[in-house]
């Protein structure tokens, strides 16, 4: 069988994969056979991370929404519905910015979508 010299391939792999895990505990970012299961968990819990960061923050919006409408006896349901109802374009992420950071503006959609649909 024929010797194949890989060169620098092999090690530039390596030095890929614990570059990638710097910073992490321990043999975790020495040891390459670990580094590499490390870094192979660490990419996956990323990936999923990025999918729940998006449900936390509507949720988020929606708890801000609900307890800003309280306020106006209203809940967050029934709010909701009369805006569409309204043909009020909103997302919630805008909605709870406009509950914290200018009440008047929301009080004046809770109450503009109170009096369109009655």
């Amino acid at each position: 069988m024929v010797r194949v010299k890989r060169g620098n391939v092999a090690r530039n792999r390596r030095n890929k994969i614990l570059s990638i895990a710097k910073g992490f505990c321990g043999t975790h970012s020495s040891l390459f056979r670990i580094a590499n299961q490390q870094v192979m968990k660490s990419l996956l819990y990323g990936y999923i991370g990025r999918k729940e960061k998006k449900r936390i923050f509507r949720q988020l919006w929606i708890t801000r929404i609900n307890a800003a409408s309280k306020k106006y006896n209203l809940k967050y349901n029934r709010f909701i519905h009369n805006l569409k109802k309204a043909n009020v374009l909103l997302n919630r992420k805008m909605l709870s910015q406009l509950a914290i950071l200018d009440p008047p503006a929301f009080s004046f959609i809770v109450e503009s979508t109170k009096e369109s649909t009655k």
